[in-house]
């Protein structure tokens, strides 16, 4: 019997590769915001002949939310995968941020992923041994200048996932994580938004966030790592009987995490601190 699995960001990323990837062995449910993007997935979808069940989804949308899982519901009786996976990246040093910005990453980041959940709990435990896989980052376990508030939005997704492994363990059903490094999707492009204040002049910040984008900028010059990597990953996950709680995925993750759980964070707060400001202090 195919897995019924429910991934939410199929526009393009890790969302669009892993429903493609997964729709050889699964009934996958592709969500995505609008038309536009609904066209670009099912063209993918025609040239590799697959099929997938795609549908809008917004997940800062109650009501879209309600009639995926209703649909889901009416179709196949159960869900046994929800991959939660739409989100995005906001740049910006935390006083160039304007409050809407930041509520508005987390009702996609956070809330979203919540709402989602939520509304599918009912038809996950329909199954015999259900899955969420909640799309992390390594940013959800080191913090670094000028992504405060994405940082916070993938603390509180860790935070979330953890406390929510417990409550379902009655249940029978696995909570995972999956924390990327960099990797080579929209994150860094069309799904990376900047704060407005970055643009300001007059900002105390305004000549250390033009070098981080700079630097931004010709770390993707140098090219990031394949994002196939990550999808295979959640292949695996998806098709594991006993799945970890937490997969950590790129080099760079791995040597963040290393320095960051290996050092007493005095040190490693020294460290990062006069690596940055050496940075930042460059003509």
């Amino acid at each position: 019997m195919k897995p019924i699995v429910l991934i939410t960001g199929c526009s393009s990323g890790f969302g669009m590769l892993t429903a493609l990837e997964l729709a050889a062995t699964c009934h996958v449910i592709a969500t995505v915001r609008n038309k536009e993007k609904e066209r670009d997935l099912f063209n993918h979808c025609s040239h590799q002949q697959l099929n997938i069940d795609i549908q809008y989804c917004d997940v800062t949308d109650p009501e879209s939310i309600q009639k995926v899982a209703e649909h889901i519901e009416t179709s196949y009786k159960r869900l046994d995968v929800l991959i939660n996976n739409a989100g995005y990246g906001l740049g910006g040093y935390f006083e160039d941020l304007e409050d809407s910005e930041i509520r508005d990453l987390f009702n996609t980041n956070v809330f979203g992923l919540q709402r989602v959940t939520k509304a599918v709990l009912p038809l996950l435990r329909q199954s015999k041994s259900a899955k969420i896989i909640n799309l992390s980052s390594i940013a959800g376990l080191t913090a670094s200048p000028c992504i405060s508030a994405y940082n916070a939005s993938k603390w509180a997704v860790e935070g979330f996932s953890e406390a929510l492994l417990f409550e379902l363990l009655p249940f029978n059903i696995d909570v995972v994580l999956v924390e990327p490094g960099q990797f080579n999707t929209k994150i860094f492009s069309s799904n990376l938004r900047f704060a407005k204040g970055m643009k300001n002049p007059q900002s105390p910040y305004y000549s250390y966030s033009q070098k981080a984008m700079k630097k931004l900028n010709g770390m993707i010059q140098k090219g990031l790592a394949d994002p196939k990597k990550v999808t295979q990953l959640i292949v695996k996950v998806v098709f594991k009987k006993k799945p970890k709680t937490r997969y950590l995925i790129g080099w760079d993750a791995y040597v963040r995490l290393y320095l960051r759980r290996l050092l007493p964070f005095e040190w490693y707060k020294k460290i990062v601190g006069a690596l940055y400001l050496k940075l930042m202090h460059k003509s």
